[in-house]
């Protein structure tokens, strides 16, 4: 069973991608100065922006602080997922979506200790115990978050909910969080119902 939770969320390979060498967030500081498409990418990451926020008593290097569904003209739907329990608590409570709705993802999350390559959101759905889903969504590089960008948002690509009587019902999503060193920061299992309306 662990293997095909594996094989679901295992990312998409680029093919000739390689990884470059790894650099903390000082060496990257002191890269070329004189090289303006360099500082340009190195201000993107936030790299020498502010003081660094990481926590010594903590070793992630990413904190994933919420998973939220964004829909226009309702107030979003925001899974709090640092709360003490609240990972183990969201397949047990559903929330709902309506039938044909418009709809984003977002996620909320920290940087700590050294710069985070190629961070990606995967996500598998299935339903009555099949797969009916496979996304993933890239959410990029970043540095440790600073005083002056304390966290990060994600806003993922719109999608429409399915509809009609046989879309209905409760679905089961496995998600995971995981980056370029295919290091998984978060995998968690959360649900949700597609009904007539919103409730």
């Amino acid at each position: 069973m662990a293997s095909n939770i594996d094989d679901d969320l295992a990312p998409t390979k680029t093919e000739g991608f390689k990884l470059g060498e790894k650099k903390t967030v000082e060496e990257y500081a002191k890269l070329d100065q004189n090289d303006d498409s360099l500082r340009r990418w190195k201000e993107s990451l936030g790299i020498g922006s502010g003081k660094d926020l990481s926590d010594p008593n903590d070793p992630r290097s990413a904190i994933i602080l919420s998973l939220g569904l964004e829909v226009e003209g309702r107030p979003d739907i925001i899974l709090d997922l640092t709360a003490p329990g609240a990972v183990d608590a969201l397949k047990k409570k559903p929330f709902t979506i309506k039938e044909g709705a418009t709809f984003r993802m977002k996620a909320t999350f920290k940087v700590q200790h050294e710069v985070l390559s190629g961070l990606k959101y995967i996500q598998v759905v299935k339903r009555h115990g099949m797969r009916v889903s496979k996304d993933e969504e890239m959410i990029g590089s970043f540095s440790p978050n600073t005083a002056d960008r304390p966290s990060h948002e994600k806003k993922f690509a719109w999608d429409d909910a399915p509809s009609g009587m046989l879309a209905r019902g409760k679905y089961e999503v496995i998600s995971k969080f995981t980056d370029d060193d295919d290091n998984a920061h978060l995998l968690f299992e959360w649900s949700f119902e597609i009904k007539k309306s919103w409730e």
